[in-house]
């Protein structure tokens, strides 16, 4: 875990310092404990830098950060809470309603006195939300035990339903079609301080609230019939943990579009090195999910540039392939 960290914060500086113009980790380091600190910068650092670090790079790369720890340790808790390896939140519908909300603010251009910038990501935040109740209840209705098949079944259809609605905004007003398109894609670009700060808060608090479930968490991976002879409460502990799943997933694609495949990678990726145990499974998911997209990002704008290339095209074309790789490993071992 240590050496986790430590390679954590090296892809934090790799990802402030690579770019058109290449900052040393050393200077990095100087510029923020001089914003800190009220300190002076050394001469050989450009006043330029400054500005270009604090400003445009830090909040960038600490959004991917925080975005891709959020999108892994809700994939990994979606996979234990269902005892699936494909699940991930997007499955509840989270993108689909995000994507909707996303879509009626871009095309119909809502506006309101208070929100500003903040509109879209929080119209986003509440049809994630709407969307997730509407599932669990609508998974209720139809089995009162909410079984975890039930739930996934009635996700994609929801899933499905808001993807069409979506398109069918998107073909209805070819002005927006292209920015609704580049918001599914995902995008950090030009993004500020004020969605890390944002950000930052419901992703500490959510992770920690997962944590006090972690023992449950571990019961529930043995399947449901254990888990309720072992006396957890399914139907509680499953909405209770689902709606945090939502709050966290929908707070991160709101702010940056929809980024796929993190949920699915890194949770497998964390088992494997650090075991089923949930107490070390959902750091380890943190840490690495932020690294992962730290350095997605950076691929993504540094491959073609002065082009950027969507993130959530660079996580498909990883994730895809390992998508197939869990589905038939799993049909193999059946």
């Amino acid at each position: 875990m240590g050496i986790l960290f430590l390679a954590a914060l090296l892809t934090l500086l790799f990802g402030v310092g690579i770019g058109s113009v290449y900052v040393p980790p050393g200077d990095i380091l100087a510029i923020v404990a001089g914003r800190m600190f009220q300190l002076p910068l050394p001469d050989h650092i450009p006043a330029n830098y400054s500005v270009m670090v604090l400003d445009m790079r830090l909040p960038r790369v600490l959004l991917a950060f925080l975005t891709g720890a959020a999108l892994a340790v809700c994939g990994a808790v979606m996979q234990s809470l269902l005892q699936n390896p494909l699940a991930s939140p997007f499955g509840l519908g989270v993108s689909s309603g995000a994507g909707l909300g996303a879509s009626l603010v871009i095309v119909f251009g809502f506006a309101t006195a208070g929100l500003g910038t903040f509109l879209l990501p929080a119209v986003s935040l509440c049809f994630a939300l709407g969307t997730v109740f509407f599932v669990l209840l609508l998974a209720a209705k139809l089995d009162r035990r909410m079984s975890n098949v039930t739930v996934i079944l009635v996700g994609m259809v929801v899933s499905l339903f808001g993807n069409a609605v979506m398109s069918l905004l998107a073909t209805s007003s070819p002005a927006h079609a292209q920015r609704i398109q580049l918001w599914q894609l995902g995008s950090f670009s030009m993004r500020e301080w004020s969605a890390v700060w944002v950000l930052f808060p419901v992703t500490l608090l959510v992770c920690l609230y997962f944590l006090r479930y972690a023992g449950d968490l571990d019961v529930m991976t043995f399947g449901e019939e254990q888990a309720s002879a072992m006396g957890v409460d399914l139907r509680r502990v499953r909405g209770r943990l689902m709606t945090a799943v939502a709050v966290l997933t929908g707070a991160a694609v709101a702010f940056v579009g929809i980024i796929g495949f993190v949920d699915l990678i890194v949770p497998h990726i964390a088992r494997r090195f650090f075991g089923a145990v949930h107490r070390r499974t959902l750091p380890a998911c943190a840490l690495l999910g932020g690294s992962f997209l730290v350095l997605c990002d950076l691929a993504a704008r540094t491959l073609t540039p002065p082009h950027e290339i969507p993130i959530g095209s660079i996580t498909a074309l990883l994730g895809a392939p390992f998508f197939l790789y869990l589905f038939f490993a799993g049909r193999k071992d059946g």
